[in-house]
């Protein structure tokens, strides 16, 4: 008789777990619908945006949680405008790198460089109020105006310190074979000939990614970067976002054309946004285009890293009164 209750007892537990595992199974599947429905309506969105807009749009977004991704013409080739600045940026630091390691020949971000009237070209603002022959700026200097200001005459003296060819060895080595930096800033004979600065929305969404996650750069180089890149800027990402968030991003600008691609750092959910626009007819409707998708993704990430697994979202401000 016991022998048969402690069986009954074993076959009810059994049950009894089977029944939670399926119910713990289909909360999770529930859970799962619930945030597809949000993607979903961040799709619905973008398709909007996509549809009204009197140009072509790309994009790449991933949550860097999970590696969920939101991909719209995300392999075709866009012209890059500023927004290559970020592999400029990427090699100056892999050289700086390399050097501490005892590679002989590579930049240094503490290397001096005395600045000539012969660097000058357009948008220049900052490098067009130096005193040539004068001013000694380090490479950190060029970078820091290279990015804060988008400086096109910082940003070719790095391009000769650094060599085109490495800035584009680089971008090899990470399989970013669509990226290329094929001529200075401000060069309008080489843009003619068909050589533009180019990239697509899932590669210059890689080469954020494996920055982010120090597969370029070492720990400490990796957030040296990530802090230049994140120097306050003019931009579209982040444009309709919260004041004091972290975004670490490049924005590009020309005829016809307008890009952003980035790293947002929210709390608990950080992602990667990548929007470029190219045959504009007016080139406001690209920035407000990139402005609203990255205010929607915004939505998004931001609800998903405040909400329980259910959707519930604790604020500080009702924590203590239960309801």
């Amino acid at each position: 008789m016991k022998r048969t209750i402690g069986l009954l007892a074993m076959l009810c537990l059994m049950l009894g777990n089977t029944t939670w595992a399926q119910a713990s199974s289909n909360t999770q599947n529930t859970d799962v619908e619930k945030q597809k429905s949000l993607w979903t309506k961040l799709e619905s969105t973008i398709d909007d945006i996509d549809r009204n807009l009197d140009g072509v749009l790309g994009l790449a977004i991933e949550d860097l949680n999970t590696g969920q991704k939101f991909l719209l013409r995300a392999d075709s080739v866009f012209p890059q405008a500023s927004s290559i600045k970020i592999a400029v940026l990427a090699e100056l630091y892999h050289q700086a790198q390399l050097s501490a390691q005892g590679t002989p020949g590579k930049a240094k971000l503490t290397n001096l460089y005395t600045m000539r009237a012969a660097d000058l070209v357009p948008d220049s603002d900052i490098m067009g109020g130096l005193t040539p022959g004068v001013t000694q700026i380090t490479n950190r200097d060029l970078a820091t105006m290279m990015v804060a200001v988008s400086d096109n005459s910082a940003t070719n003296v790095l391009i000769d310190r650094l060599g085109m060819e490495n800035v584009n060895a680089l971008l090899d080595s990470l399989g970013l074979h669509n990226t290329r930096l094929r001529r200075k800033m401000m060069d309008v004979k080489a843009a003619a000939e068909g050589r533009e600065n180019i990239s697509t929305p899932q590669e210059m969404l890689t080469l954020l990614e494996e920055i982010y996650q120090g597969k370029v750069l070492d720990k400490e180089m990796t957030a040296d970067f990530l802090k230049m890149l994140s120097t306050h800027k003019a931009s579209f990402i982040p444009r309709d976002l919260p004041d004091g968030l972290q975004i670490a991003n490049k924005p590009g600008e020309l005829e016809a054309v307008r890009n952003d691609s980035g790293i947002v750092f929210l709390q608990n959910r950080p992602y990667i946004i990548c929007v470029m626009t190219t045959y504009l007819v007016r080139e406001r409707d690209g920035e407000e285009a990139i402005a609203k998708i990255s205010a929607a993704a915004y939505r998004l990430f931001d609800r998903l890293a405040r909400s329980s697994q259910y959707g519930r979202v604790i604020s500080e401000r009702n924590s203590a009164v239960p309801r």
